[in-house]
């Protein structure tokens, strides 16, 4: 076998570019494997990471309000308290749409959001002064909020020196009691994670001029609970309202195994795309093998003269197919690896070549060196000696 491979070395050297012609499918498909399936890969890593900031343990509960059939905050609260072993937190959410303004300075692309005290634990927000809207707040209507580090900095200089300053928020003046720690540590700007404002929700209510609360965030203790827990809260929604089209239940998990299926499947999807430049590759291979049996007729009629078997014949065109195709998926991956990182930066994610890819797509390459290698060189070892010897 050693012979064998020292002979397809030798026969690829003095035929340098009919054999890179024969490994440039190779390479094109596994460079192509590599980078589809380690940049889909990337991107799923990217919205993993996107939902995981949203809470993959929240569950997020929408309701429409009628006159006849509602559902109250405090009723929320007795069925949150009633299944306390699913349930780690909950909050109602009201969304006030107005601008916050301090003096002549207003900013109109801050979220303002009326919250429970629970909220801050929900989001795993630390603060980096004062202290978080509390439970007295929300039952006095206290005209306190907890501001972003954004509108903390923009407003007032400081986090230190927003504390206890007051704040227009929809034409009311609310203190200032806390400043959550800074979120985005590249840049902060309008709109962005920083820039927010929460009050007590019961104030929030006050001033959307709603009396019925639309919107509520559960967490849950345990993950693999997750259907349970949606399935708990409709039960309980539908003995209020008798109507499932007046409420939706979203289980953050349950949206992301959905889009994590989704992607793996456009990932499979692309990366059989990109595998079928390969079998055109292989097609490749052994034309080249055909042509070359063709060229060395009389070499192998010498070989077989002189006693060479069958099976070495055999074994020396299948070694040297597959040496060409092994050495297209080296430089393939190179290639692939390269252009991977290149493609990754351009688009801004952080894409790394998978080792399942460069693993499959390496081992498919041998794979069709051999398979396609094998016809050409089942034809070789099958000639006639006499017949090869006479061959011009």
């Amino acid at each position: 076998m050693l012979q064998s491979f020292k002979l397809a070395l030798r026969s690829i050297r003095s035929n340098k570019m009919r054999s890179f012609l024969t490994m440039l499918g190779i390479i094109i498909g596994v460079a192509s494997v590599i980078i589809l399936v380690s940049l889909v890969n990337a991107y799923m890593s990217y919205m993993t990471e996107s939902f995981a900031s949203l809470g993959t343990n929240q569950i997020n509960v929408n309701v429409i309000n009628l006159s006849s059939r509602f559902v109250s905050a405090d009723q929320m609260y007795e069925f949150y308290e009633e299944q306390e072993a699913l349930f780690d937190n909950m909050t109602p959410m009201v969304n006030v749409d107005t601008a916050v303004k301090h003096g002549s300075d207003s900013m109109s692309s801050t979220s303002v959001t009326g919250v429970s005290e629970g909220y801050l634990d929900i989001k795993d927000y630390g603060l980096v002064q004062g202290r978080n809207i509390q439970y007295s707040d929300i039952v006095s209507r206290q005209k306190v909020c907890v501001v972003g580090y954004y509108v903390a900095s923009e407003l007032y200089g400081s986090p230190e020196k927003a504390i206890d300053e007051t704040v227009k928020i929809g034409g009311y003046a609310f203190r200032i009691v806390g400043v959550t720690e800074r979120q985005d540590k590249e840049s902060m700007k309008d709109g962005g994670t920083d820039d927010f404002v929460w009050l007590p929700y019961s104030c929030a209510v006050k001033m959307s001029r709603n009396a019925n609360i639309s919107n509520y965030i559960f967490t849950i203790r345990q993950l693999d609970r997750a259907d349970e827990a949606r399935e708990q809260i409709e039960e309980f929604l539908y003995g209020i309202f008798k109507n499932e089209d007046l409420y939706n239940v979203v289980a953050m998990s349950e949206m992301l195994d959905s889009l994590n299926s989704m992607i793996a499947m456009v990932s499979a999807g692309l990366g059989g795309i990109a595998g079928i430049s390969l079998l055109v590759a292989g097609v490749g291979v052994m034309n080249i093998m055909l042509v070359s049996v063709t060229e060395r007729t009389r070499e192998i009629g010498i070989r077989k003269a002189l006693g060479a078997r069958k099976g070495v014949i055999l074994e020396q065109f299948v070694i040297e197919a597959a040496v060409q195709s092994a050495m297209g998926g080296i430089i393939g991956i190179l290639l692939g690896s390269a252009a991977t990182r290149l493609a990754g930066a351009a688009a801004g994610l952080d894409a790394t070549p998978t080792p399942s890819a460069v693993l499959i797509s390496f081992s498919v390459s041998v794979a069709i060196g051999l398979f396609f290698g094998y016809a050409p060189a089942r034809r070789a070892a099958g000639l006639n000696p006499i017949d090869a010897l006479r061959s011009e």
